[in-house]
C-alpha cells in the first residue's frame, strides 16, 4: 500500500507543478507519469542501497529519459516533461532542515544537512546530463546508420 500511495503522490506533485509551469494541458498527465516513474526508481533503489544521492542519480537519469521519449513522441520540448517530472526528486526538506539549523547556531547539524541536499542536488543533475548525452549518442548513431542507408 505504501509504494501506491507514493505512486499516486509523486503523480500528482509532478502534474501539479506542471500546472504551475503552464505545460500545456494534454501534457499534464505525462507530467505526472514522468515524475512518478522517477520517484518510484529513486525509492525502490534507497530502499534496497540506503544510499539516497545514488537514487537520486538513478531517479534524475529515468526522468530525462522518460522526458526525452515523450518528448520525441508528442513532438514537444522536453523541457516540459523534466522540469515537472524531477520535482519529487528535490531535497527541499533537506534544504529547510539545513538552514533551519544554521539559523538555530546548530552550525554541526547544519552542515550535515547542507552537505546532504548538496550531494543530492548533485546526483540529480549529473543523472539529467547522463541521460542527455546517452540520447544525443543513440540518436546520432541511428542517424549514421540512416544515412549510411540511403547510400
Amino acid at each position: 500500500m505504501d509504494w501506491l500511495l507514493q505512486a499516486i503522490f509523486s503523480f500528482l506533485a509532478a502534474a501539479g507543478f506542471g500546472i504551475i509551469f503552464n505545460a500545456p494541458r494534454k501534457m499534464l498527465f505525462y507530467c505526472g507519469f514522468v515524475g512518478m516513474a522517477g520517484w518510484m526508481i529513486y525509492s525502490v533503489f534507497n530502499v534496497f542501497s540506503g544510499d539516497p544521492v545514488q537514487a537520486s542519480f538513478l531517479g534524475a537519469f529515468v526522468v530525462a529519459l522518460v522526458a526525452h521519449i515523450f518528448a520525441k513522441r508528442f513532438r514537444t520540448p522536453m523541457i516540459i516533461f523534466s522540469v515537472a517530472g524531477i520535482i519529487p526528486l528535490v531535497p527541499g526538506g533537506t534544504a529547510y532542515n539545513a538552514m533551519r539549523h544554521f539559523v538555530e547556531n546548530d552550525n554541526l547539524t547544519a552542515i550535515s544537512f547542507a552537505t546532504r541536499a548538496f550531494m543530492v542536488s548533485g546526483a540529480i543533475a549529473m543523472g539529467l546530463v547522463f541521460a542527455e548525452v546517452i540520447i544525443q549518442l543513440i540518436f546520432k548513431s541511428r542517424m549514421k546508420k540512416r544515412s549510411a542507408h540511403k547510400l
